[in-house]
């Protein structure tokens, strides 16, 4: 009986310096700027909303099984876009330089001579820009190399063209320079918004 009231009273003290247990607290949401946690997709270099391009000619030259040595040419341009603007008239202003595309000055190189026009190019590297009006293009070769966008030397002209141009029904939104090949020589064919300009070329075929 003594054990039993021993126990008994052990009991009551455990019971009465037990704690009343609280509910847990949830940890506080802290909203977070999303800013924050965007990552750059190129952390190297910024991302450029005109990329470079390369078109051949013939068309996709690295890729082809059997390849012509040389290639006859390749432009290297950089591609701006529509977004929804007017750009002949207007962003590209008739009458003045246009650097065919955007950055860097729009180059074409020959691997072999081609003539434009009656005219002989000798094979080479060119900086190559126009000048648009409402009815045609004044196509332009220059000698100034690796230099940016209307930094131009007139005194380095070496070519000049003029060719017509068409207005198309449909809207191209990013400027496209591609070669389309065709009976005497190819086209180097020049698309933006609704308009095309083709410069003719004519070459020893291989």
């Amino acid at each position: 009986m003594k054990s039993f009231s021993c126990w008994l009273l052990l009991l009551c003290f455990l019971s009465c310096t037990q704690r009343p247990s609280t509910p847990q607290k949830r940890p506080k949401l802290v909203s977070v700027d999303s800013s924050i946690l965007k990552k750059d997709p190129n952390p190297y270099e910024p991302v450029d909303l005109s990329p470079m391009d390369m078109s051949y000619l013939p068309a996709d030259y690295p890729k082809m099984a059997v390849r012509p040595s040389p290639p006859i040419a390749r432009v290297i341009y950089s591609r701006p876009h529509k977004q929804g603007r007017k750009i002949f008239g207007t962003l590209v202003k008739f009458g003045e330089p246009w650097r065919l595309g955007a950055n860097e000055a729009t180059e074409i190189e020959f691997f072999v001579p081609v003539t434009i026009q009656k005219k002989t190019i000798p094979a080479g590297r060119y900086i190559l820009y126009c000048i648009p009006f409402q009815d045609h293009w004044t196509m332009v070769f220059n000698a100034n190399l690796n230099s940016w966008g209307l930094t131009l030397d007139p005194s380095k002209d070496l070519y000049r063209f003029d060719i017509p141009i068409s207005v198309k029904p449909q809207s191209v939104e990013y400027f496209s320079m591609v070669f389309q090949a065709k009976e005497q020589g190819s086209d180097l064919v020049m698309a933006w918004d609704s308009v095309e300009a083709r410069l003719p070329l004519q070459y020893k075929q291989k």
